[in-house]
């Protein structure tokens, strides 16, 4: 009896930890962006210009730093859930430091995917920047270019591709009981898997930053709250066709008028 009372009470205890954690290391990255941004000098009156700034490898890896700390503050919070429910199942089958260790695992496999990306938007930045596609606040010069990006990142919300991917973010017991793998190398390999799926629902959503400004903290919360919502709240499929609508419209008017 006492047993059956202890476990509701260390179940608890655990879901605050993980919440604790992964709130803890969003706000880290969150403070990071703030104070990156703070940080940036003032290019206002060099609008228009290309950016003149070499790309040392000291450029490239404090960009690809920026990117890797801005899917973290993003992508994170809405994977609380299935990291939380991993937790849970994790919990009833270890012992001591595996029911811990397994967890850290499984959202260190997420976090690599979005690291992997973080990687290719940073060669993607580079790119355009050599091609004077950019502008000094890390936005497109092009409202072709920008207007393309809403246009197809709206459109992908109606696909079955997306339909699919996001199936699985909004259901983390189907997800992880079908796909259970046990052991540290399964924890790490199911927290890559569901980071792929994450990944492809979400990664046109990332590229509109290089429509509105990489650095863009406002669109930067506004999209990360869109994925959320869209993964979480009741009602998520209509959130993510109306957002859907909305991008592929913006988009059109960019295009046509912008």
């Amino acid at each position: 009896m006492a047993e059956g009372a202890t476990l509701p009470r260390l179940l608890l205890r655990e879901r605050t930890l993980v919440l604790a954690a992964v709130a803890g290391v969003s706000a880290l990255s969150w403070l990071y962006l703030v104070l990156f941004d703070g940080g940036m000098p003032d290019m206002s009156s060099m609008a228009g210009m290309a950016m003149t700034m070499p790309w040392t490898p000291s450029v490239f890896a404090l960009t690809f730093a920026m990117w890797a700390v801005m899917m973290v503050g993003m992508m994170l919070p809405s994977a609380a859930p299935m990291i939380l429910t991993y937790a849970a199942l994790q919990h009833r089958r270890a012992e001591g430091t595996e029911r811990w260790l397994p967890t850290v695992l499984f959202a260190s496999g997420y976090l690599v995917v979005w690291t992997g990306f973080s990687a290719a938007a940073t060669l993607l930045q580079w790119g355009l920047d050599r091609l004077a596609l950019l502008l000094p606040m890390m936005s497109t010069s092009s409202a072709l270019l920008g207007g393309a990006l809403f246009v197809a990142a709206g459109v992908f919300q109606f696909t079955a591709l997306k339909q699919a991917c996001l199936k699985h973010c909004r259901s983390p017991f189907a997800f992880l009981l079908n796909r259970w793998r046990d052991g540290r190398r399964g924890a790490f390999a199911m927290g890559v898997e569901h980071g792929a799926y994450c990944l492809c629902c979400c990664w046109l959503l990332m590229l509109l930053l290089f429509a509105v400004g990489v650095m863009n903290l406002l669109w930067v919360a506004a999209i990360a709250l869109f994925v959320f919502g869209e993964k979480l709240v009741r009602g998520g499929v209509w959130v993510a066709r109306a957002g859907g609508v909305a991008m592929a419209g913006y988009g059109v008017w960019l295009i046509g008028w912008g």
